[in-house]
């Protein structure tokens, strides 16, 4: 019998035209709740040492869920619904909703796996009609977030160690699946080196050049 299928999308600069943490920082920047003079500068320069590989995990994650810090989930609740609907949705290549149905439909297991912090993130998977998603997770104390990132963070070779976790407490393993992944970032690396199908989506030039010399799928969404 030939084994189910299951597909790992990335979302920032994947599935979406953009990063999420970084429309997330403008948002709250338009509404007056992060200093602009102050934030922007630290923010391009992350946004910079992220895409160039050069980015601890640790500095990127804390960089960003830092902005949720002191506030509660529901007292964010209506800017992340404007998030998805100003920023996001106009983001997305109609040929990504098109890809991700396609897998849907053919009754693969569809998981979104993104460095970017669960509570942004969530409207996004339910958006593209995918249920499972795995996402760095955010610390939470008395009922508001920290500004800390909690457990492995899901970024380079920790999304391979949050998929095998994911699949352990389902009972399963990656060998159950054909496995495939779709990425557009060398920070992904890790995690399509795991899979039996590694498929390269607008990439970066350092994960072109991987893809090239290793003869994996290109494809472009935009």
């Amino acid at each position: 019998m030939s084994r189910p299928h299951l597909t790992l999308f990335d979302l920032d600069e994947t599935l979406l035209s953009g990063d999420s943490d970084a429309l997330w920082c403008d948002l709250l920047m338009a509404r007056g709740l992060l200093d602009r003079a102050e934030f922007a500068s630290r923010n391009a320069d992350m946004q910079a040492r992220y895409s160039a590989g050069t980015a601890s995990a640790q500095d990127f994650a804390g960089f960003y869920v830092s902005t949720l810090a002191g506030r509660s989930p529901a007292s964010l609740e209506a800017l992340r619904q404007d998030l998805l609907r100003e920023c996001i949705v106009p983001r997305i290549p109609p040929a990504a909703v098109q890809l991700v149905h396609r897998h849907l439909d053919s009754g693969d297991r569809v998981v979104m796996t993104t460095a970017t912090n669960r509570f942004i993130t969530e409207l996004t998977a339910q958006h593209f009609g995918i249920e499972h998603l795995i996402a760095t997770e955010s610390e939470m104390a008395h009922g508001v977030f920290t500004g800390r990132p909690a457990g492995t963070l899901n970024m380079r070779e920790g999304k391979v160690v949050r998929l095998h976790d994911w699949l352990r407490a389902r009972g399963e393993t990656l060998r159950g699946f054909h496995s495939r992944a779709y990425s557009d970032s060398i920070n992904d690396l890790p995690l399509l080196e795991a899979v039996q199908e590694p498929v390269a989506v607008d990439p970066d030039a350092r994960l072109a050049a991987v893809a090239a010399q290793r003869r994996w799928r290109v494809i472009r969404l935009r």
